[in-house]
């Protein structure tokens, strides 16, 4: 009889996210390209509103950590809105159900909901699940990787972006076949911090989203 696990328990790290989903981390420079080359330029107008963004963000947690629903209200939903993830041809679905067989001859099954986004099937945001801005986005990409190992479609490079507010990362997903999970990679993008004063990131932020909503529609 199979035994039904919550996937916050059983995957905290990378090396189970290797041993009990198949997932690796490419070691190929060209693997994840998508997140650096390429990119759209921004009008004058997003980029002063991305400037508002970041400006109430950091007013807003200047007297402490915020909570997940007003990191999505202060900047994460300004940042899905300039993107065009509004309308069409992008659909959300808000917290859903995954299930994974996990390998190897435990016979377990990893059950979880994503606390987040998934857009086409092929982009997911994830807003990571402390609820807190001061979670370290490393400790939340085991959990992310494996909602994405349970997308029916490995054979497609599937997106990912995790953010807390303060910092945003983005990540891939690819399997050589949907039989193959063995051989299924995964690649993260550099990390975009909020606070950064030489440069208001979210720009980069919102280049990258524009980018990966093309390639996935």
């Amino acid at each position: 009889m199979a035994q039904i696990l919550a996937v916050s328990e059983i995957i905290t790290t990378f090396r189970q996210v290797e041993q009990k989903l198949g997932l690796s981390l490419s070691d190929d420079p060209d693997f994840f390209l998508e997140w650096s080359s390429d990119l759209p330029s921004l009008t004058a107008a997003e980029r002063s509103r991305l400037d508002e963004v970041r400006k109430n963000y950091l007013y807003q947690i200047s007297d402490g950590a915020l909570l997940e629903e007003t990191i999505k209200l202060v900047i994460l939903l300004p940042l899905l809105e300039l993107a065009g993830f509004y309308s069409t041809p992008y659909k959300f679905r808000a917290e859903v159900p995954v299930e994974i067989e996990a390998l190897g001859d435990n016979n377990e099954i990893l059950r979880g909901r994503i606390d987040g986004l998934v857009l086409l099937e092929q982009l997911w945001v994830v807003v990571i699940e402390s609820k807190q801005t001061t979670f370290d986005l490393e400790m939340a990409l085991p959990q992310t990787l494996a909602y994405m190992a349970a997308s029916p479609r490995r054979d497609l490079p599937l997106y990912g972006m995790v953010a807390n507010g303060s910092s945003y990362l983005f990540v891939k997903t690819l399997g050589d076949s949907p039989q193959e999970r063995l051989r299924q990679r995964y690649g993260v993008s550099d990390l975009f911090g909020t606070r950064l004063q030489s440069r208001n990131n979210l720009h980069e932020v919102l280049k990258i989203l524009k980018y990966l909503g093309g390639l996935i529609t």
